[in-house]
Parts: structure tokens; C-alpha cells; sequence
């Protein structure tokens, strides 16, 4: 045997190897792959019903919000009218507030007089 085939043994033998290392490569990867499938699948699956029972969990917060809404609106709607009919009064009956407004005076300052008589 001569030097070129020694050459072609051993270039023979590294190609073995280099394959044996490409097989053994592919082969942990597709294991590390099905492994991974599978965690996948138990991370979807647990977390499924965690999305349900949360999505659940905020339509029912959501609920009395939404009531709480339409409280607050109607609140609103009341105190506007209430507004408007005070300003209406107002003006069609300046005077009158003018002497109601004397008169809730008049009576805080007799009240002030008495609790300074009571004092002294």
C-alpha cells in the first residue's frame, strides 16, 4: 500500500467521523425539537383556561362599571337640569333672590348675635 492509499484510509475515516458527528447533531436537535413541541403544548394548554378564567374575571368587573356608568351619566343629567333651572329662576326673579339673600344674611347675623350673647 502505498502513501495515496494510507491518504484515501484516512480522508475515508474523517468523512466517517464527520458524519457520525453531523447524525449525532441532527439526532439531539430533533430530540431538543420534540421537546420543545411538548413544553409548547403544556405552556398552551395550562394557559387556555387561565385566559378564559382571566377574560371571564373582567367581564364581570366590567359590569357593575358599566352601571356605575350609567349612574354617574344620570347624576350629570340631573345636576344639568338642576343647573339650568336655577339660572332660569335667576334671571326671570332677580329681585326675589336679591331678598332672599338679605333675608339668609340677616338671619345668619341674628344667629351670630345670640351665640355672642350666650358667651357673655
Amino acid at each position: 500500500m502505498g502513501p495515496g492509499g494510507i491518504a484515501t484510509i484516512i480522508a475515508a475515516a474523517s468523512l466517517f467521523v464527520l458524519a457520525l458527528a453531523v447524525a449525532y447533531a441532527v439526532f439531539r436537535i430533533s430530540r431538543f425539537i420534540d421537546e420543545a413541541k411538548l413544553s409548547l403544548k403544556v405552556f398552551t394548554d395550562e394557559t387556555a383556561p387561565l385566559l378564559s378564567e382571566s377574560t371571564k374575571t373582567l367581564e364581570l368587573i366590567n359590569s357593575p362599571l358599566e352601571s356605575f356608568a350609567k349612574i354617574t351619566k344620570n347624576v350629570e343629567e340631573v345636576s344639568t337640569k338642576v343647573t339650568d333651572a336655577t339660572t332660569g329662576f335667576m334671571d326671570k326673579n332677580g329681585a326675589a333672590v336679591k331678598v332672599a339673600g338679605a333675608l339668609l344674611g340677616a338671619a345668619q347675623m341674628s344667629k351670630g348675635r345670640k351665640s355672642k350673647k350666650k358667651t357673655v
